[in-house]
């Protein structure tokens, strides 16, 4: 406790410290927070690229003090900006006594702009030999000490503005989530695909099994829901005749949070007409090497200390891999009671709404071989119960021409030729609304309007989803979902 009230107190005292600061700054009419902008030539990065150039040349920067030492006559300090540190070289006799005596009270964390000659020190690092400086900001709360730095985890996602101050890794891990969307973006634009926006709110959440955040809409007096997926309106675009077409943008599920969960997060939705989901393997497997590529540089990354191939993806369907890791072969189970003495023989539970067999495919699936699939792996032809927006394998009407990537162990991608019998919908829908009236409140409700758009007809199509957070944790060697995204959803602190 004695140690705590310390710690309390000597903070105090800097707070203290640094409001005088400004107050006096204020009072020689030197205010920081006055300054509207700063004309910067170079970043830290660009003067040490283009050193052969820029010796002994003027270049002005700015940026953020990260450390201070000397201050007799001479002062080191390092400055951080977006793209990385610089050493400024502070000198009384260049400087002036007067404002050398105002550099010597900068706090570290006070934001300043610098123009001087580029140089290497003795010691052989690039720095600049300032001769003007400007306090562009006054920082009024002292940074982490440097040494333990800002490793609380709850601390780091909810002042992420100070972990991108204090962790390079951070930083360059967001650098590289922007990198793997213009990538896809990229891509896809090459691939002749367009780019469109869907509505976030909507009157009737479809196109995934979720559970929905609900709002109110004032004017209009009627119940509304945060999208779940963009699916079902993209594929009206694909009635309309846009025939490649794609959507990057937040979703939300009123869900549970863990390592790969959060309520709001990022897909890329893809739809492509006259394709099935052999075309939309393809253009996944392309699509990932792509951005790879293009994020970390190569095709092999290591995720948690295993290394991943992106180079080869393997393609199995769902019964065989449920044949391999559990030994139950489903192609010998013909019934639902067949299906439910298998569960029960390995102490399964299956929902009381979902005791099918194609329920239970799904359920051995996910308890016996999901977590195995560590390397890029297709795991196609899904029951039909649990996929009621795809199409049915011609070779076998129980199942549907469907795929979900996984990759170390963690689904990435959710694909299928769509289902665009408006019959055959309707009948699926209306199992999801009997599921729904049962209790599960993440069974699809019924959509109308999309029965309405299927009936004008619409071509094959193959449609892709991909978490797009889920890739960049893979891509960064990230263990967390919440390392992946700027601001996670967090619980309010009590106050």
């Amino acid at each position: 406790m004695e140690n705590i009230d310390n710690n309390t107190k000597e903070l105090s005292e800097l707070l203290k410290i640094r409001r005088e600061k400004l107050a006096e700054l204020r009072n020689e009419n030197l205010d920081p927070f006055k300054i509207t902008k700063y004309d910067r030539t170079h970043t830290s990065q660009q003067i040490k690229d283009n050193y052969e150039k820029l010796e002994g040349k003027k270049v002005s920067v700015a940026g953020r003090l990260m450390s201070k030492r000397g201050m007799g006559k001479v002062g080191f300090c390092h400055m951080a900006d977006v793209d990385g540190q610089i050493q400024l070289f502070v000198k009384k006799d260049i400087l002036g006594d007067e404002e050398y005596a105002r550099f010597k009270k900068y706090d570290i964390g006070d934001i300043v702009g610098a123009s001087g000659e580029v140089f290497t020190t003795k010691t052989g690092e690039i720095s600049i030999k300032v001769d003007a400086l400007t306090l562009l900001s006054k920082s009024l709360l002292p940074l982490p000490e440097k040494f333990h730095g800002l490793s609380d985890p709850d601390l780091r996602y909810r002042q992420r503005y100070v972990d991108l101050i204090m962790n390079e890794d951070v930083k360059n891990t967001f650098i590289a989530r922007s990198k793997a969307i213009r990538a896809i973006r990229s891509y896809l634009d090459n691939m002749g695909f367009l780019e469109v926006e869907t509505p976030i709110l909507n009157t009737i959440p479809g196109g995934a099994a979720a559970r929905p955040f609900i709002t109110h809409h004032n004017t209009l007096d009627i119940q509304m829901y945060l999208r779940i997926a963009t699916e079902l309106h993209l594929k009206r675009l694909i009635v309309g005749g846009l025939e490649r077409v794609y959507e990057i943008g937040r979703i939300f599920r009123n869900e549970g949070m863990d390592v790969r969960h959060n309520p709001e997060f990022t897909t890329i939705e893809v739809y492509q007409a006259f394709a099935d989901y052999n075309d939309i393997m393809d253009l996944t497997e392309n699509m990932i090497r792509y951005v790879a590529n293009e994020v970390v540089g190569t095709e092999k990354v290591t995720y948690q200390g295993t290394e991943i191939d992106l180079s080869h993806f393997d393609r199995i369907p769902m019964i065989d891999a449920i044949k391999k890791y559990s030994g139950v072969d489903f192609n010998q189970i013909q019934t639902d009671e067949e299906a439910l003495a298998a569960a029960e023989k390995f102490n399964f539970e299956p929902d009381p709404a979902k005791k099918t067999r194609g329920d239970i495919i799904n359920l051995f699936f996910e308890e016996t071989v999901e977590d195995k699939l560590v390397q890029p792996t297709f795991i196609i032809d899904y029951p039909v119960e649990v996929s009621p927006l795809a199409k049915r394998k011609p070779s076998d009407s129980r199942l549907t021409e469907r795929f979900e990537l996984f990759i170390t162990g963690r689904e990435i991608g959710n694909a299928f030729s769509e289902l665009n019998d408006p019959i055959d919908q309707r009948e699926r829908f209306m199992a999801q609304v009997a599921l729904r009236n049962a209790g599960d409140e993440e069974a699809n409700m019924l959509d109308e309007d999309f029965l309405n758009a299927l009936e004008y007809g619409m071509p094959p199509t193959g449609g892709l989803g991909i978490g797009i957070d889920r890739l960049v944790m893979l891509l960064t060697d990230s263990y967390s979902i919440r390392d992946v995204l700027l601001f996670p959803t967090m619980k309010p602190l009590e106050k």
